[in-house]
């Protein structure tokens, strides 16, 4: 095999030097997981970026009476608040969060999020994916 083949092939299945998002491209109304409580805006970033990837990063904005329903989670996981206010539910802990505080979540807790005051709460939301043997 020649080294320029040999080179070439090598780049084959290489992740990109990096991925660049423009959050207006992920936007879209929705009802938010986990119950379908109320409306959101859900801004899917991680959903542009190719596969394989660790982890997925994304951006919601619960409306006034939106909540992230409670469900159990197989991994860590992070509610950052951008603005707004809500409560954040752990196995039977509840906890107020605003603008600037973060909730870490631990993997095999029941979870949730609902929005309070009259304003969205937007947060950003990061975990880790599953091992996919990729």
């Amino acid at each position: 095999m020649s080294a320029l083949l040999a080179i070439l092939l090598a780049g084959v299945g290489a992740a990109p030097a990096m991925v660049v998002i423009d959050e207006a491209a992920t936007v879209r109304e929705e009802a938010p997981p986990h119950g379908q409580i109320g409306m959101s805006t859900a801004w899917r970033i991680s959903d542009a970026v190719p596969a394989p990837r660790s982890f997925e990063f994304r951006k919601r904005a619960l409306h006034v009476g939106a909540a992230i329903g409670i469900h159990p989670i197989d991994h860590d996981e992070i509610y950052y608040v951008v603005s707004g206010t809500g409560i954040v539910h752990s196995d039977g802990e509840e906890r107020a969060l605003r603008t600037g505080m973060a909730a870490w979540l631990y993997k095999g807790a029941r979870v949730g999020i609902r929005q309070t005051g009259s304003e969205p709460l937007v947060l950003i939301i990061a975990y880790p994916n599953q091992a996919t043997g990729q």
